[in-house]
């Protein structure tokens, strides 16, 4: 996967974020997405397919270590590269 797409595909969960808060502008590469609320427990799930969805991994809610997606960077890291 090249650059270009990663950053197409974290630019999909960030648009996705700042749609559910249309007071924000953008999200950082290194905010917390859970302890800043911009994912909260009743999006939480919704949020996960989303990543399955954009990245192409199945991801297991049973096994998933929440500190994989609590972040863009974080999420790029685990899930997006190539």
């Amino acid at each position: 996967m090249t650059q270009q797409q990663t950053t197409a595909r974290i630019d999909q969960i960030k648009e996705w974020i700042l749609a559910k808060h249309k007071n924000r502008t953008d999200v950082g590469v290194d905010e917390d997405l859970v302890d800043s609320r911009l994912v909260d427990s009743l999006s939480f799930v919704e949020f996960v397919f989303l990543i399955q969805e954009v990245s192409g991994v199945e991801i297991d809610m049973d096994t998933l270590n929440i500190s994989d997606i609590r972040t863009l960077a974080a999420i790029e890291k685990h899930f997006l590269a190539t």
